[in-house]
């Protein structure tokens, strides 16, 4: 029997930040669910390798894959929605591509031929989609492509689309995601901006199989025909994506348009027996619970993009665990560089049902990070903290309980006399050296659980894995005082003898963990810390 290896190409028209990584990751969803084997890749015009050095209210979470690829948030919706592992091979970038193509030529693997942009790039693009279709044994393959398809740094992409379509017809197909606004005054949806899009792909040699109308509410048969004819595509493969509840009603609204049957059709598949109704239950029950629970997310990159994009791992892992207690979350966005000016603006934390320190980078907000850790300790508020929020509630027990007024980190405080958290071994002369790109302690590693500690009753089980992403370390030297004075080291790297996980004894979930268990969480399978500090959540309201 021959394999199958169908391409599916999505592109955004109009605008970016409109869905495209969750209509990507839904097609791989509905996909699956169909019974094929699917594969998600981000394609990013970025001149950058990965995402590692790109600051989060830029361009977002970096999202950390079991390998240790630092990439696109996207690569998160992809595993959230099939349950793939993404890796670096999921992932590219403009400077990944460049890299590669200057480092063949100056080792004479193109055999003496001159390099040129065309078709030099565009071919190294395929090589790499192919290599992840390979590895993945991936059935259909969804490429997503950043951006918009008017911007000039996506052309070398197109391309790359346009060639694969060229040699290989009846097995790539394109899809593109665009906006239809609907202006207030107006008060109808537009179509132009999306007929201006598809003319644009067409200037590319693309001609889109399906095109998913975004837009604030569903499309009219009318503009379904307009669109229609612009392209030269049936109404069936013009398909409606409005505003819906939460991303996890996404698969499911795409399906009452006859998605996956389109779908199917368009690229020459037929149904396998499987079915979404796990899915499909998920996704009604979320919508009929009222009861609240209030979680503070103090942190700091509150100031440029959005805090979803910033922190959406972390946003998506409080939905799973509340959602599983049928509970609706509210989430607080606490900015911690006001608790450094204002004291008495902790009292806000009354107010809250449990707080959460995400991870980050820098001294700024730090101060009011460790404030907020006090107030929660001492005021047995739920807490739970992640990599960094791991190291402030370190530093917050050393100077507090221990009584070290300059305990400190590294990071923080590089002349700190008491470094409770210091910098990695193996990280001190990459800093020296600003070997910054790609050289933190990044993916997956195992820990051993302390079988007295909340994190081993959350797991349920001694040995873990989870992803990393960290220079600074909990400093060995201060353990033995640390301990003797009620920290309790709950999880233990076995190769390194790091510390992974703190915990503060006689409260109700004071946890901090020097890896991401965000990047770990499903719809359909909260992560078990998450799920345990939302549980001590629920208990203190």
């Amino acid at each position: 029997m021959e394999k199958i290896k169908k391409y599916i190409f999505v592109v955004g028209g109009v605008m970016s930040s409109v869905g495209k990584g969750v209509a990507s990751a839904s097609i791989g969803k509905i996909l699956q669910s169909k019974g094929y084997r699917v594969a998600n890749i981000k394609c990013d015009m970025y001149v950058n390798i990965d995402a590692g050095t790109i600051r989060p209210a830029e361009h977002g979470e970096v999202f950390v894959g079991e390998d240790g690829v630092e990439a696109d948030q996207d690569l998160g919706n992809y595993e959230r929605f099939t349950d793939k592992i993404c890796a670096r091979d999921n992932y590219i970038t403009t400077g990944q591509v460049y890299q590669e193509v200057i480092r063949r030529e100056r080792n004479l693997e193109y055999g003496g031929e001159d390099v040129e942009v065309v078709p030099d790039i565009p071919n190294e693009i395929i090589r790499r989609i192919k290599l992840c279709q390979k590895k993945n044994r991936s059935e259909i393959t969804i490429i997503e492509f950043g951006g918009t398809v008017g911007e000039y740094q996506l052309v070398l992409f197109l391309e790359a689309a346009r060639m694969m379509k060229a040699k290989d017809p009846d097995n790539v197909f394109t899809l593109m995601v665009s906006y239809l606004p609907t202006p207030e005054l107006l008060g109808e949806q537009k179509s132009k901006p999306t007929q201006f899009a598809i003319r644009t792909l067409n200037s590319a040699g693309i001609i889109p199989d399906l095109i998913l109308c975004r837009a604030s509410n569903p499309l009219s048969d009318s503009i379904k025909q307009t669109i229609s004819t612009v392209c030269s595509l049936s109404k069936d493969r013009i398909i409606s994506a409005p505003d819906v509840y939460s991303i996890y009603d996404v698969p499911v609204n795409f399906e009452k348009e006859n998605f996956s049957k389109v779908v199917l059709e368009t690229i020459g598949l037929k149904a396998r027996e499987k079915n979404m109704e796990d899915w499909e239950k998920f996704s009604r029950r979320i919508k009929n619970i009222s009861k609240e629970i209030t979680v503070a997310i103090v942190g700091k990159y509150f100031n440029f993009k959005s805090c979803r994009d910033t922190y959406i791992s972390v946003i998506e892992s409080i939905n799973h665990a509340s959602w599983h207690f049928n509970l609706k979350p509210n989430i607080l966005w606490l900015d911690a560089e006001k608790y450094e000016k204002d004291k008495n603006r902790l009292k806000e934390l009354d107010k809250v049902d449990g707080i959460i320190i995400p991870g980050g980078f820098g001294n700024r907000g730090a101060e009011g990070m460790i404030l907020a850790a006090k107030y929660a300790r001492e005021n047995k508020i739920p807490y739970f903290g992640l990599c960094l929020g791991m190291q402030i509630l370190t530093i917050e027990f050393a100077r507090y309980i221990l009584k070290t007024e300059d305990a400190d980190s590294t990071e923080l405080n590089p002349k700190t006399a008491n470094p409770v958290i210091c910098t990695m071994e193996d990280q001190k002369n990459k800093i020296k050296n600003r070997e910054y790109g790609g050289t933190m302690r990044l993916g997956a590693y195992p820990a051993k659980l302390c079988k007295d500690s909340l994190s081993y009753k959350a797991y349920n089980r001694e040995s873990i894995s989870e992803r990393h992403r960290h220079r600074y370390e909990f400093n060995n030297d201060y353990r033995d005082i640390l301990e003797k004075n009620g920290l309790r080291i709950a999880g233990i790297n076995p190769n390194r003898n790091l510390v992974e996980i703190v915990e503060i004894k006689n409260h109700p979930f004071m946890v901090g963990v020097q890896f991401h268990p965000e990047f770990k969480s499903r719809p359909l399978k909260p992560h078990p810390l998450f799920k345990d500090f939302i549980m001590a959540a629920k208990n203190k309201s």
